[in-house]
């Protein structure tokens, strides 16, 4: 380049370094500012004239809040010692208002014949992607913090969906809550939907271990009642207005016997705040949980009070459903205790019964036993199940057990017109669904022998097992299900089935809840319930009742069981031979005057 080009190349410089949209400054070697361009005296409100000569960090460098910095930490002046590149976005210079900008810089030495004569700082206004920056990460901070809190939700939910009894389900919860919400947290319900009478169920503080060690129990048990004004104590607004609320705990005054119990609770375990929440749904408030905070940690949010609440209405509904099924299995369980019926002993013929109640109340009604003496002195014996798991089953259940009775009662008819005149009432005249069933007349002499006179209705095949312990189905007999009007529209029936009960043998009857789980299948149920009815053969027959029961283990459904002991044929239940004159039926072989006494064996419920 020649020296007519020198000009130029200088104007041009300038320009540059008068329009490059940055601040840029050039610095001699002590770090004085020796040139700036327009661009940085806009970003600092500055001008340049006012700071020429001026040392850069002297001048400009400070931190966020304008306090100034060591020369020792400014890493542009450490730029002239190392003679390296340096670059930042943690750096703040003074405005000449006295408000510090962040600002994203680079600064290069001038270098001439190996020489530092200086720097170039090149900077830029960072608030904007500050701004950004600072707001993603308070974005990213609450999407965490509400991914935490829905996690917690959802764990909550399938805790409160895990089970209906109530106290366990209320330590699951409280387990959950402590200390990711609180650092203790208890659950206070009432004694009865409608009572005013409280009791303290759970207490937990997160200075117990992973398993509940029984150090709060001082504090559960009953609470003063709901007799105070609902201004008197945070719990009782709480439990009369339904509605959330925060408090601290100086603001819990002991004046009120609630307000005491309450307070109780902080002078105990601590804690400088706490949300006090409804355990409700819109039509009822069940209880309260109260979660507190306690030490350097921050009060409860807005937001920790919205989660909270909504956790207190999801316990609220598992109340209310646990309260519903309650009342539900306490009307099932006495609608079929009112139809577990007394058992005769006729001709020393040894019944023994059992009942045992679904696991839920969803699935208690269909089962059920009978027997009664017909007007022709016979001994019957029923076992039956119909279609449904409620209430509305339990309903038709009574119905068809009292269309069988009357039905069967005054007719001197076999077993298979019984079944078939049931099957035409519960077609024509019942709105109750189908149904399974064995009806079964116990006939002969008395003081034996005797024999079963029997038909099914889809019913499992009864079991008869002798006294040397062998056992096995009686498949025999097998009809259609009642109920469907086969007889008229299938042109099915009820074959009429006989067999020998051998003397000290066991007959039993059972409905399917006893056979099948949802863990094993009908066929393995079967399997095992005649080997362990074999195993008990010689068992008296309400040990054998309830050995079978204990041994089988049945899970899910309700379960009736009918079970029938023969004696040794010519004897009474003493060993004695028979009396000429049976003092609970007439000298008739197997025959009970109507209207006389029949004596009866005691039932069991084993629920």
């Amino acid at each position: 380049m020649n020296g007519a080009d020198r000009p130029l190349e200088l104007g041009f410089l300038r320009a540059v370094f008068e329009s490059v949209g940055a601040g840029l400054f050039i610095t001699d070697t002590s770090g004085r500012l020796t040139a700036s361009n327009p661009w940085a005296d806009r970003l600092l409100d500055r001008d340049t004239a006012q700071m020429l000569g001026e040392d850069l960090h002297d001048l400009l460098h400070r931190q966020a809040d304008g306090r100034t910095l060591s020369r020792d930490e400014c890493r542009v002046l450490s730029v002239l010692k190392t003679g390296s590149p340096a670059e930042g976005s943690d750096e703040f210079y003074l405005r000449a208002d006295g408000t510090t900008v962040p600002i994203i810089w680079a600064a290069t030495p001038l270098v001439r014949q190996g020489k530092v004569e200086g720097a170039v700082i090149v900077f830029h206004d960072f608030s904007l992607h500050r701004r950004a920056a600072d707001q993603q990460a308070t974005h990213l901070m609450a999407l965490e913090e509400l991914t935490e809190r829905l996690t917690i939700v959802a764990e909550i939910s399938a805790v409160l969906s895990s089970t209906l009894d109530v106290p366990k389900m209320l330590h699951r919860l409280v387990r959950l809550l402590v200390p990711e919400l609180g650092d203790w947290a208890a659950v206070d319900l009432r004694t009865h939907p409608q009572a005013d009478d409280l009791r303290r169920i759970v207490v937990r503080s997160g200075d117990q271990g992973g398993e509940d060690d029984g150090g709060e129990d001082t504090l559960l048990g009953p609470l003063p009642p709901l007799t105070e004004t609902p201004s008197a104590s945070a719990l009782a607004r709480v439990m009369r207005g339904g509605r959330p609320l925060r408090l601290e705990a100086e603001d819990l005054t002991p004046q009120a016997p609630l307000a005491r119990a309450h307070r109780d609770l902080f002078d105990r375990l601590g804690g400088h705040s706490a949300v006090v929440v409804p355990l409700s749904t819109t039509r009822q408030v069940f209880g309260a949980l109260t979660v507190a905070r306690s030490g350097e940690r921050r009060p409860c949010t807005e937001a920790d009070l919205l989660v909270l609440a909504d956790i207190g209405r999801r316990a609220g509904l598992v109340l209310d459903n646990a309260q519903l099924f309650d009342q539900q299995r306490q009307l099932a369980e006495t609608m079929q205790r009112q139809l577990l019926t007394p058992l005769p002993q006729v001709d020393h013929l040894q019944m023994a019964a059992r009942y045992q109640p679904a696991e839920s109340a969803a699935e208690i009604g269909g089962d059920w036993y009978d027997a009664f003496l017909l007007a022709d002195g016979v001994t019957t014996m029923v076992i039956g199940d119909v279609v449904g798991h409620d209430l509305k089953a339990a309903a038709h259940m009574a119905e068809v057990r009292n269309m069988l009775r009357a039905l069967a009662w005054d007719r001197q008819e076999p077993p298979s017109l019984i079944m078939r005149r049931l099957d035409e009432a519960m077609t024509n005249t019942s709105d109750a669904p189908m149904a399974t069933a064995v009806f079964a007349r116990i006939e002969g002499q008395e003081g034996g022998p005797w024999q079963l006179h029997w038909v099914n209705a889809g019913h499992p095949p009864p079991l008869l097992v002798t006294y040397d312990g062998h056992a096995r189905y009686l498949e025999a007999g097998h009809g259609p299900l009642l109920g469907m009007d086969s007889a008229l529209h299938l042109g099915l029936g009820w074959p009429d089935a006989r067999e020998k009960l051998p003397a000290r043998s066991t007959l039993l009857l059972y409905t399917d809840g006893l056979v099948e789980s949802r863990t094993r299948s009908i066929d393995g149920g079967l399997a095992q319930l005649r080997r362990h009815a074999a195993e008990l053969a010689h068992r008296d027959v309400e040990d054998f009742c309830d050995e079978l029961l204990a041994r089988m283990a049945p899970s899910g459904d309700d379960v009736a069981l009918l079970a029938l002991r023969i004696p040794e044929w010519g004897e009474g239940r003493d060993g004695e031979p028979p009396p000429r004159q049976h003092s609970h039926s007439p000298a008739a072989p197997n025959r009970a005057a109507p209207g006389s006494q029949v004596e009866d064996t005691e039932v069991r419920d084993t629920s």
